[in-house]
């Protein structure tokens, strides 16, 4: 299972290439709320989000590798794109056709080709599996990965060191990546901050994956605004350190989810995309069984405000 070390090591290999987000503050949030809330602005990491991490901590392992393929809803394709750029070698993303055309736009900016012809959330692996044996590219996988998830964990490192006295931290889960990285940090060095998943209630596979003990497969793609947490199931290498280290997993409405945007935009002054206002919006549907002091991951930034 991962452990402390290899998030280290992930933050030694990263810190060349990414940013150290900052901490951010908002008297009128908390005196809305009545909480003390801390914002990590992962939404500010290169490429616009967290995945930039992830992708990065993977990438400089690999030897030799002649290009980097990766199966993306939109910021790991971005993030895929940037650790290419890093090492100098071409980048294939596979999308599904209906992902945010902003996002297609942001990852071909970086260099990648994008493949989304008569892709689907369901068939993009299969898709992903073809060119990987047609190109021989290194695949680096959006969450399923330990390398990832230790890259990914490197935020709960910083967090711990720029926030004292924290009482949770709050953070959207789709794959798992983010939350298993963040949880494993987060646990080693301060074992009594508790640490929650967040997650829309029509995308709720995580909370039913851990209240049954085992991982739940969605049938199909849910339908919800916050685009990044779309999976179909946690992975295999992320549902037992969920199952070990996450204290629950909060779901929350789409009106609270766009509520939460609205807030971050209006008192943060903060542009977060949807799936980045998760953390938020457990926060307005769920307050009273919160405790005072939250860490927020503000998970991403890459939106469109076109009509």
């Amino acid at each position: 299972m991962l452990g402390l070390q290899e998030i280290q090591e992930a933050a030694r290999r990263i810190a060349p290439y990414v940013h150290k987000t900052p901490l951010l503050t908002s008297r009128s949030l908390d005196a809305l709320l009545g909480k003390t809330l801390l914002f990590k602005g992962e939404h500010l990491q290169k490429t616009g989000s967290f995945k930039a991490r992830g992708a990065l901590s993977k990438a400089l392992t690999l030897k030799g590798a002649k290009g980097l393929l990766a199966v993306s809803s939109g910021n790991h394709a971005q993030g895929v794109a940037y650790a290419a750029r890093v090492l100098g070698v071409p980048a294939l993303v596979v999308m599904p056709e209906e992902a945010s055309p902003f996002k297609k736009a942001a990852t071909r900016a970086l260099g990648a080709e994008v493949v989304d012809r008569g892709v689907t959330p369901e068939n993009r692996e299969e898709v992903a599996r073809a060119l990987l044996e047609e190109t021989g590219y290194a695949f680096i996988h959006p969450f399923d990965d330990p390398l990832v998830m230790a890259g990914q964990g490197t935020a709960g490192l910083e967090l711990l060191a720029q926030a004292e006295g924290l009482e949770a931290v709050l953070a959207p889960v789709g794959g798992g990546g983010l939350l298993a990285g963040l949880a494993t940090a987060v646990k080693a060095l301060a074992p009594k901050v508790r640490v929650y998943g967040v997650e829309p209630e029509g995308a709720d596979d995580a909370r039913r994956s851990l209240e049954r003990g085992e991982i739940v497969r969605l049938k199909e793609a849910p339908r919800t605004r916050a685009d990044g947490v779309r999976t179909l199931s946690l992975g295999q290498n992320t549902f037992p350190v969920l199952r070990a280290r996450v204290d629950g997993i909060l779901t929350v409405s789409e009106e609270a989810i766009l509520e939460a945007e609205r807030l971050l935009f209006t008192r943060l002054k903060q542009v977060v995309e949807p799936t980045g206002a998760l953390a938020l919006a457990a926060v307005l549907e769920h307050g009273k069984a919160l405790p005072h002091r939250l860490a927020l991951l503000l998970s991403g930034g890459n939106r469109d405000f076109s009509p």
